[in-house]
C-alpha cells in the first residue's frame, strides 16, 4: 500500500507538506535532519507524532539515491506536553519562562491579565533588560544566572511595570527548565503579586512608627527589630543605634 507511493503527498498533511519536503530535499542534497516532528496518519486515520531523524542514503559508490527515515512515536509526549501547558496557562498564578538567553518563551494567561502584555508583544523579548526597572536587573540575572547553573531561588522580590505602567511587586520562585535529557534549557518563574500585602506592611509600620506610646520588637534571637519614634524620644537611642543589638544584654541592667 506504500511501496512506490510519493510519501509527502500521499500521507503528509497538508499543513505540514512543505515543511516535510523541504527536510527529504535537504537530505538528497548530503544534509541530515535531527529531531524533526511531524504528524503522520494511519489508515484508520489516527494522528501519530513522529519524531523523525533524516539521513542521506547512498549506494556503494558514496552516490546519493535517497533518503532514510528514523522515527520516533512521539504522540504520547506530545500529549503530556500540550497537558502541562495547558494547565500552566490555566493556573491561577502568573507563571512565564525564559529561555537560555533570557528571553521569554512562556507566559500564562494569569501573566497577561496582571501585565497587560499579550504573548505576541513579550515573546521573544528579553525579559530582564526590556521590562524590569534598571535598580532590579542585575539582581533578577543573577536569579536566572544561579537557575542555568542547576540552583533554585525562593522568595525573591522584585518589581514588574504592567503594560499600563503600574509597578506589580512580585515574589518569585525560580526554578531550572530541563529537556528529557536533563539539559538546563531555561528558567521557569513562578510569581505571586504582593502589592497589596506590601502596601499594609509600609502602613503597619507607619502606624507603629507615629504611635504616642514607646513601641519596640524583638526577632527571635532576641535583638531589635523594631524602633519607633516615641521610644527614641522616650530613651534616646535612635533606630540606628538599637537596630540589630540584643535587647536584654545591651539595655537592660
Amino acid at each position: 500500500q506504500v511501496i512506490g507511493q510519493d510519501f509527502v503527498r500521499e500521507f503528509i498533511t497538508d499543513d505540514f507538506k512543505t515543511a516535510v519536503k523541504n527536510v527529504l530535499d535537504k537530505a538528497l542534497h548530503g544534509k541530515e535532519t535531527a529531531n524533526f516532528e511531524f504528524p503522520l496518519i494511519t489508515i484508520e486515520g489516527d494522528r501519530i507524532d513522529v519524531l523523525l531523524n533524516a539521513t542521506t542514503r547512498r549506494d556503494e559508490y558514496g552516490n546519493i539515491i535517497g533518503v532514510v527515515g528514523i522515527g520516533q512515536d512521539n504522540t504520547e509526549r506530545l500529549a503530556k506536553v500540550r497537558e502541562s501547558i495547558k494547565l500552566i496557562d490555566n493556573v491561577n498564578a502568573p507563571i512565564f519562562g525564559v529561555d537560555i538567553r533570557g528571553r521569554v518563551n512562556m507566559w500564562n494567561q494569569c501573566a497577561i491579565r496582571l501585565f497587560g502584555f499579550s504573548r505576541e508583544e513579550i515573546f521573544n523579548h528579553f525579559l530582564v533588560q526590556e521590562f524590569i526597572t534598571d535598580d532590579y536587573k542585575i539582581a533578577l540575572q543573577a536569579v536566572f544566572d544561579k537557575a542555568f547553573r542547576g540552583e533554585e531561588t525562593e522568595n525573591f522580590v522584585f518589581p514588574l511595570i504592567t503594560k499600563g505602567g503600574a509597578r506589580i511587586e512580585m515574589l518569585l520562585n525560580a526554578t531550572p527548565r530541563r529537556d528529557e535529557q536533563e539539559n538546563i534549557i531555561g528558567v521557569i518563574g513562578i510569581g505571586q503579586d504582593i502589592t497589596s500585602r506590601l502596601a499594609q506592611e509600609k502602613e503597619f509600620t507607619k502606624l507603629i512608627d507615629s504611635a504616642n506610646a514607646p513601641i519596640f520588637g524583638v526577632d527571635t534571637q532576641g535583638f531589635v527589630n523594631v524602633w519607633n519614634q516615641c521610644a527614641m524620644q522616650l530613651v534616646g537611642y535612635s533606630t540606628e543605634e538599637v537596630m540589630g543589638k540584643n535587647f536584654v544584654k545591651e539595655f537592660i541592667s
